[in-house]
Parts: structure tokens; C-alpha cells; sequence
């Protein structure tokens, strides 16, 4: 007699009234007289596993009846369809077989505070939640480099450990690099740039750092960027792109992910809202209109919070960009606005329904001496730059690019409540708790 074929969960509706073989770990069980009800997963799916006191031997029986939370075993039996369920199909048990054994999880059905969860995170990504959040971002990852290719950009690699800083020096993360100043990346955008100058469109994505606090909505010490850069390009045409690349993001996950969204309770009627461009564009000035006139007490100069930024996306259904920031809230690297010269030509793209901003870019300064000037009127050292200066010596073109924050986006597709969520595995556990 053949051996039942061993399948994934996420594969039973291949397997209809078919015996097969799961390798599972049960993450909880109920009784009810003489039937067993096992809660399984095997990291594609959840589904539930029947088990009939007089339709299987005694031995296997007492097996089911003595698994504990987080216990591992093959289970055997035949898939049966099961609307009443959330997968919609559920396994009628005849055998199993203890892999390993399980006492004590402390991760229990009932209510954990997120600092418990995230403490324990290397057992809570076995949840549910953790389960949806971590298969969506990974399909944002896989739609990211599929995005960018069908585009015509390639990835290249920008180092992790630089000599300076593109942006604010106060969020670097200093090192000793063998008795020399060095620091993690903050962002791998002057290397991109560099890159766009010999490949046209090119992008990275890899880890980036800031020291700054965690223990907000909006911030992360470590986190993934997604940083295109295009050459003989302007702003409107990369907020163009950046567009089409949300929407595809979300579609994708549209597409692929509708049993991690139903996990997670999003509507998915609410996400199909942000796959319809153009998004809504507003200048700097226009929303500091908007939040004078809703009593906010902003002036014209200041950066905008989470407050200012979740009023101003509140006020549309869609993303929405603030076009134009003032320089002095702003990066050295930004092109200056053709008429006026206390902005740039920059956009933040703010995600709906209070998520603030996921995106941030601009076009390029690409006059030697206004860029010259900019990085010593920011108090940096010009001989540490002067190879980001030499791509305004030779051949020099209009250039234009932007950075995504891989978890603020998760956060805002899945309708997270705590960025670090987004994490797989949070660098900073237990004892050090930024």
C-alpha cells in the first residue's frame, strides 16, 4: 500500500477526500466528548484537525488527548472541505506520529501585552498574526524586485558602514573602524546617485540605521530601505513611479495575500482604494493652510508630527503627497524650486488612515557650486564628499530619486498598531529595550 503523499496545508484543496501526510505543530485543541479538535499549522497555513475517538486506535487517541501547545508531529488523514472554517478545509485524523514534545509555551491563548510578545518574538512569529504580517511582507519584497525590474532598473549594493553622512549627522550610529570614525548607513542614496550615473535607473535595498527611539509608531533603530535613483529625470516624473510602485505593492499583496489579510481582519475593499492613480498632490503651503484652518498650531517652517500628518492624509482616501518642503527642514542633496529659493523639489508621500510618511524624495542638486555650498552650510566636511561632488564635474544630468521604509509601509497595509511588528526579528530583545 502506497504511503500517503506529504503535502503543505496551504495545498489541501489540491487534496479533496485524498489521505495524506502534514508535518504540523499544534498551536491549540478543544474537546468535545468523544471528538478531539486539533489546531495545526505548518507555516503555510492554519487548519483544524478532527480527530474521532472510535474511528481511530486507542494509542492515537491518547496521543491527541495528551499534546500540548507547540508540540510537533506528522499528522495522517483525509482533507475534507470545511466552508464553516477560515481556510475552508480541515483534516479527519487516523494517525499521529510525536515529532517533538512541547511543555510549558509561554505564549498562551490569552492576552499578552506587545513588550511580552516582543520579547518573545522568536516564539510569537509562530501566531497567527505574525504569520500574515511576515507572508506580506514577503510578497512586498518579491513584487518590489519585480516591479523594479519590468522598469528597467538593476539593485546594486551600497556599503553598510560609511565615512559620512547624507543626512542629519545626529541620527548616525557611531563605530570604531579599526582607529578611524566610521558609522552605520543611515541611507544608501549618494551611492545610488552615483550608481545612476553610470546605469540610468538603478535601485538598493538593504538594512539602514538611525540612532534614534523605538519606542514609537514612526521610528526604528534598523530597518529596510528601498531606494531607487534615475538619471535625465525630473520630480514630477518620479512621483510618476513612485506611484505605480505603491499601487503595484498593494496589488500584489491584493493578489496573493487575501489569507494573510482575512488573518489580520484588513478589509481588502479598503486597499483596493490605493491601487487607482494619480494620488492627490498638495504644496507645503496648502497644507500648512489646511492645518491653520483646523486649529493646529503650525507655522510656516516647521516639520510636520504624526498629528499633522495623520489630519492631512485623513482628508483623502488615497496617498497623498506634500510637494515642496522649506530647505531648512530638509537634506543638503535637494534641488532648489525654480522660482523660489526657500524650498525644495522634494515630496513626502503620507499613507491614509494616519500612517504618516512612507515615502520621502526629491530631485537632485546638480550645480557643483550650490551643492558645494549646501554640504558646508550644513556644517559638513567638503573633502569627505568630494566624490559625491565629482558626479556634478563629469556629465553631469538631471537626476531624481526616493526612499521607502519597507516596515512603515507593512505597518500601513496590514493596519498595524506597532511598527516593530513589521520586524521579524527585532535586533534589541530583552535587555535592550531602545
Amino acid at each position: 500500500m502506497a504511503e500517503p503523499e506529504h503535502i503543505s496545508i496551504i495545498d489541501s484543496p489540491q487534496h479533496v477526500d485524498e489521505e495524506v501526510r502534514i508535518g504540523a505543530w499544534l498551536t491549540g485543541k478543544r474537546s468535545s466528548g468523544k471528538i478531539s479538535f486539533l489546531q495545526l499549522r505548518d507555516g503555510t497555513a492554519f487548519f483544524q484537525g478532527v480527530v474521532v475517538k472510535n474511528a481511530v486506535s486507542e494509542s492515537v487517541w491518547n496521543i491527541a488527548k495528551d499534546l500540548h501547545q507547540e508540540a510537533s508531529f506528522w499528522v495522517t488523514g483525509v482533507i475534507h472541505e470545511d466552508k464553516r472554517s477560515h481556510f475552508g478545509y480541515e483534516i479527519e485524523v487516523s494517525n499521529i506520529e510525536v515529532v517533538g514534545e512541547s511543555e510549558g509555551y509561554p505564549i498562551t491563548p490569552k492576552e499578552h501585552g506587545i513588550e511580552f510578545l516582543l520579547d518573545h518574538r522568536h516564539l510569537w512569529l509562530r501566531s497567527r498574526r505574525p504569520f500574515a504580517i511576515m507572508h506580506i511582507r514577503n510578497e512586498m519584497i518579491r513584487a518590489t524586485y519585480e516591479f523594479f525590474n519590468q522598469e528597467g532598473f538593476i539593485k546594486m549594493d551600497p556599503p553598510e558602514i560609511t565615512d559620512a553622512a547624507p543626512e542629519g549627522t545626529t541620527e548616525l550610529f557611531h563605530i570604531d573602524y579599526f582607529d578611524n570614525d566610521a558609522y552605520l548607513s543611515q541611507s544608501g542614496q549618494l551611492y545610488m546617485e552615483a550608481g545612476a550615473m553610470a546605469y540610468d535607473k538603478v535601485f538598493s535595498f538593504g538594512p539602514t540605521f538611525r540612532a534614534e527611539k523605538s519606542k514609537t509608531r514612526r521610528h526604528l533603530t534598523e530597518f529596510w530601505m528601498i531606494e531607487p535613483e534615475m538619471a535625465f529625470m525630473h520630480q514630477e516624473e518620479s512621483l510618476e513611479i513612485q506611484e505605480r510602485y505603491i499601487a503595484f505593492l498593494v496589488q500584489g499583496v491584493l493578489d496573493h495575500c487575501q489569507y494573510d489579510l482575512k488573518l489580520l481582519d484588513r478589509d481588502p475593499k479598503i486597499l483596493e482604494r490605493y491601487t487607482k492613480t494619480p494620488y492627490p498632490r498638495i504644496t507645503y503651503d496648502k497644507a500648512i493652510e489646511m492645518l491653520q484652518g483646523a486649529d493646529f498650531n503650525t507655522k510656516w517652517g516647521d516639520d510636520f508630527g504624526s498629528p499633522e500628518e495623520t489630519y492631512l492624509s485623513d482628508q483623502f482616501e488615497q496617498p497623498v503627497f506634500v510637494l515642496n518642503y522649506p530647505k531648512s527642514i530638509k537634506p543638503f542633496y535637494m534641488k532648489s524650486h525654480p522660482t523660489r529659493d526657500d524650498v525644495y523639489l522634494c515630496a513626502d508621500l503620507l499613507a491614509p488612515e494616519g500612517y504618516g510618511e512612507i515615502v520621502g524624495g526629491s530631485e537632485r542638486e546638480t550645480d557643483y557650486a550650490k551643492l558645494e555650498q549646501s554640504i558646508i552650510d550644513a556644517g559638513l566636511d567638503v573633502n569627505e564628499y568630494q566624490w559625491y561632488l565629482d558626479l556634478r564635474k563629469y556629465g553631469s544630468v538631471p537626476h531624481s530619486g526616493f526612499g521607502l521604509g519597507l516596515e512603515r509601509a507593512i505597518t500601513w497595509i496590514c493596519h498595524l498598531d506597532h511598527l516593530r511588528e513589521a520586524i521579524p526579528f527585532p535586533r534589541m530583545i530583552n535587555r535592550l529595550k531602545p
